[in-house]
């Protein structure tokens, strides 16, 4: 088993026509419940106790786009991304989206050319360009950010650092093959603490698949961006045909790995974008 980015959509439509799509791995990790405050989860049960995963979605969507890459004057691949902020108004306004860095940094050798799709029910899709303004390393930090004039999207309002709860309600929205955006749902499956009960790692098992990094992760009783999908587990698959053998990697079941929230306000931090998470918002008891 090993950790993939991406998957090939020639393989998944073989797959698919071949029957095989229906042979899925599955494996278990060990959970670590995280620290958070009693009351912000009292009130969120309350809330989701009145609130649907449909009205999270409505939510939600505004700040949910797809990104596409070009090569050469062809699409070379496509992704995910979450509305994060913007500045300036009117004519003037820019937007700024929060992607994958194993996206933004595609071929950098060959200039790719980066647009920002945004889908709104009743309108036609938006095309705007886009271009790289902050850059992690992979694997350590899967994460970049995007400049985008003419944006003008609700940003996502991102979760406090210590509210991520084991076993949260949440819902996943990216853009499989980029034909448009889709909305998967799970819980939070694992969580990865350092020594004061912040998220280092995340793990949902919310189904995704290729074109969906980048994409958010949203919890269902408040709307809050938990984390933003790096990748997936793949398991291999073989099989002949004729006198050959072909294998494929597949997504599995519950292995959606994500950068959480504090992973991904540091990131903005050190490149000098943290006024793009607002404030760092802490609930557990100061001393």
């Amino acid at each position: 088993m090993k950790r993939r980015f991406a998957f090939p959509p020639l393989a998944l439509a073989f797959l698919v026509g071949s029957g095989l799509l229906a042979f899925w791995g599955a494996t278990t990790g060990a959970a670590r419940e995280s620290a958070g405050s009693a009351d912000e989860r009292a009130g969120q049960r309350a809330i989701a106790d009145t609130r649907g995963r449909s009205a999270a979605i409505k939510d939600v969507l505004p700040s949910s786009v797809r990104v596409a890459v070009e090569l050469e004057g062809k699409p070379a691949r496509s992704a995910s991304g979450v509305v994060i902020g913007s500045s300036g108004s009117g004519k003037e306004k820019v937007g700024y989206v929060i992607t994958n860095a194993h996206v933004a940094a595609a071929a950098k050798e060959q200039a790719p050319k980066f647009e920002i799709l945004v889908d709104r029910k009743g309108k036609p899709t938006a095309r705007l360009a886009a271009k790289v303004i902050a850059l992690g390393q992979v694997p350590d930090v899967d994460l970049a950010v995007l400049e985008v004039p003419g944006l003008d999207a609700a940003p996502a309002r991102f979760a406090a650092d210590d509210s991520l709860e084991l076993g949260d309600d949440v819902i996943a929205i990216g853009a499989p093959f980029g034909k448009g955006l889709s909305v998967s749902s799970g819980i939070v499956s694992q969580l990865d603490l350092d020594d004061a009960g912040i998220a280092t790692g995340f793990k949902t098992d919310a189904p995704i698949g290729y074109g969906a990094s980048g994409g958010g992760i949203f919890r269902v009783s408040d709307g809050a961006l938990l984390a933003v999908v790096e990748g997936y587990r793949t398991v291999k698959v073989s099989f002949p045909v004729a006198e050959h053998e072909y294998s494929f990697d597949m997504p599995m079941p519950g292995e959606t790995f994500a950068a959480p929230v504090a992973k991904v306000r540091a990131f903005l931090r050190d490149h000098g974008l943290g006024h793009l998470a607002g404030p760092r918002p802490a609930h557990a008891t100061a001393p």
